[in-house]
């Protein structure tokens, strides 16, 4: 079962190509912090436009990278079924400790084809499997039934990242699928929220700023220390909201690059921040002791 603090990696670059070497450190900052896990080539690490031998390259490196003290869950889903099988036969090739499938994004299928889908992929590999059901990118839910389904069917589909925004929903999650089932937030600001019906643990975006504390945070909920838990969750509340002033992973880079640990540099259609969005992203940082 996938539980705890798992970093939605951002991917850097430098003139365009992979920053192998900053790469590196920020992996090395993610272990030094204490996460259970890294996810690289999500969407904090703009997957829709690394290249295809670039994307199967950054899982390598991040394996390589954490040296197996800690999970990497590869980011490997696409809206074709034929490429995230192919990607995720080369994460399980490269090492990786489990795969992240996103629904089908733009093509919109059917809760009998995400069903299809997800199962086909599961099929290819012996890899435990994350679901990521995020509608506000991707225009389609993947249904509580079809989660169940898709549990109950396949041994590897083991948990889901839930982007939705609902509470609810995770209880009814909760209440539809077995308890060695996870359920991960996929927002720092809902991580509490959820966990309080249910959810083990997030994979974060503010993590790639804060690994201790976010990792002291889910897990001192995980223990019992609710109250605790509570407190860091207040501190870095405004800095969750903020990471997400603009579309992600462009706040959370632009703040990784003004701690000097990544080159500001996006791919487009993805450009930099706003002047104004700046500088409240800045103060939000100054506030929470990210930056001085």
């Amino acid at each position: 079962m996938f539980s705890g603090v798992y970093t939605a990696l951002v991917t850097p670059f430098s003139r365009g190509k992979l920053d192998e070497s900053a790469l590196k450190k920020l992996v090395e900052l993610q272990v030094k912090g204490g996460v259970d896990g890294i996810v690289p080539v999500g969407t904090t690490g703009e997957s829709p436009t690394v290249e295809f031998e670039e994307h199967i390259r950054i899982i390598e490196l991040v394996v390589h990278y954490a040296k197996g003290r800690c999970k990497v869950i590869a980011g490997t889903g696409a809206n074709s079924t034929e490429e995230a099988v192919y990607l995720t036969k080369s994460a399980e090739y490269a090492g990786a400790d489990g795969s992240l499938q996103v629904s089908p994004y733009y093509n919109k299928p059917s809760q009998d084809g995400l069903y299809a889908h997800f199962s086909e992929i599961a099929n290819s590999t012996n890899l435990p499997i994350v679901l990521y059901s995020i509608p506000g990118r991707c225009n389609v839910e993947i249904a509580v039934s079809t989660v169940a389904r898709l549990a109950g069917d396949c041994p590897n589909i083991v948990c889901i990242k839930e982007a939705g925004g609902d509470a609810d929903r995770v209880s009814q999650l909760r209440a539809g699928l077995p308890k060695k089932f996870s359920i991960l937030s996929g927002d720092d600001a809902l991580t509490l929220p959820f966990m309080s019906v249910g959810a083990q643990g997030v994979i974060s975006v503010a993590s790639n700023l804060l690994p201790k504390q976010l990792t002291k945070m889910v897990h001192s909920y995980l223990k019992g220390d609710q109250r605790g838990a509570l407190k860091l969750h207040e501190k870095y509340y405004p800095l969750f909201k903020d990471l997400f002033i603009e579309t992600n992973p462009v706040p959370v880079k632009s703040a990784l690059a003004m701690k000097g640990l990544v080159k500001e540099e996006y791919r487009l259609p993805l450009v930099k921040l706003n002047p104004d969005n700046r500088r409240q992203l800045r103060a939000t940082l100054k506030a929470s002791g990210v930056i001085k």
